[in-house]
């Protein structure tokens, strides 16, 4: 579904209804605090792998979107908050099945949490609709991340509190401070709705709004924006061959990055073939769901990322692009 005119929101007013109302749900579950944020919330930038100029305030300060460091989780029969087309993070690892609901993570990005003897960070950046999860363990130390109130091209900037080094998500590196350069090892997360999760993973456990803050979990902060042309910090060129929230499966292999648009796997029957980064894979991809996944040779899932289009091509500009063959059309 391309777009051939340029990526604005032709109504200036709705526009600015759309950022008032972030503003609003923001100040409101934030408070004064956001008074305090800081140009930097306090980190050194000095010596920094990308430009300063580049890193922005998001608005809150420094854990002014609380981490979640103490995970509580509920069986999947007692998750009666979530209805069907909620959308989860899926992670199963290690023979253990959790989800963590999107509706939650609007409000606080991170999850410190362990799977088995293993630190895992789950991480979502609501304005790049970005869920990714790592290994919480730098240089053979475990590490607890927080939210930085930063920005780097409109994705966020998570910190360590070990050594308050910035780490870029869509980067999966650190960009500043004592770790700066080392990377983060991603793992197979799910971006899928809470009706496809529970089905195949039945005894998965699910992250409980009994977070320990007081946050109205039913209300979502950024009301619209999954639909809006708007992108609200800089990111550089917008590439505008799709929508800018078009959704892509996004895959790095041997350093080569390639992007899958939803608009594209939709007029693919069952699944792609493919090569990246000379390594075959295969895509599946669930109209129904809005969801996807990428497997190996051997059968195994990859680690991918489901992103919004203009976030994918503003940290992998020059990415590979699939598209469906001509003659080809949505079933």
């Amino acid at each position: 579904m391309r777009i051939p005119n340029p990526v604005l929101i032709r109504a200036p007013a709705a526009r600015w209804s759309i950022y008032l109302l972030v503003i609003f749900f923001v100040g409101y579950h934030f408070g004064s605090a956001l008074l305090y944020a800081g140009p930097t919330n306090g980190f050194d930038l000095g010596g920094a792998l990308v430009p300063q100029a580049d890193i922005h305030p998001g608005g809150p300060p420094r854990d002014g979107i609380p981490a979640i460091d103490h995970p509580r989780f509920v069986d999947a029969g007692r998750a009666d908050f979530l209805a069907p087309d909620d959308r989860v993070l899926g992670v199963d690892r290690h023979g253990i099945r959790r989800a963590y609901p999107v509706r939650i993570l609007n409000y606080h990005e991170i999850v410190n949490d362990r799977f088995g003897d293993e630190a895992v960070v789950v991480t979502y950046c609501p304005l790049c609709g970005t869920g990714m999860a790592f290994l919480a363990e730098v240089e053979g130390r475990p590490r607890s991340f927080g939210v930085s109130g930063l920005l780097y091209k409109s994705d966020m900037l998570l910190y360590d509190r070990e050594t308050q080094s910035l780490w870029s998500q869509l980067r999966r590196q650190a960009i500043s401070g004592p770790s700066r350069g080392a990377l983060l090892r991603q793992i197979v997360l799910e971006h899928t709705t809470w009706a496809d999760w529970s089905r195949r993973f039945p005894d998965t456990r699910v992250l409980s709004t009994r977070t320990g803050y007081r946050r109205d979990y039913s209300v979502s902060p950024y009301p619209g924006y999954a639909r809006s042309d708007a992108v609200y910090f800089p990111v550089g060129a917008i590439d505008r061959r799709y929508h800018p929230k078009e959704q892509v499966i996004g895959v790095t292999l041997n350093g080569v990055h390639k992007a899958y648009p939803f608009a594209e796997l939709s007029k693919a029957p069952g699944f792609v073939r493919d090569r990246v980064g000379g390594r075959a894979i295969r895509v599946f991809y669930d109209a129904g769901h809005r969801t996807g996944r990428v497997l190996g040779e051997d059968g195994g899932v990859l680690p991918s990322t489901i992103a919004y289009w203009f976030a994918w091509t503003a940290f992998h500009p020059g990415t590979l692009v699939w598209q469906a063959p001509q003659g080809t059309s949505s079933p």
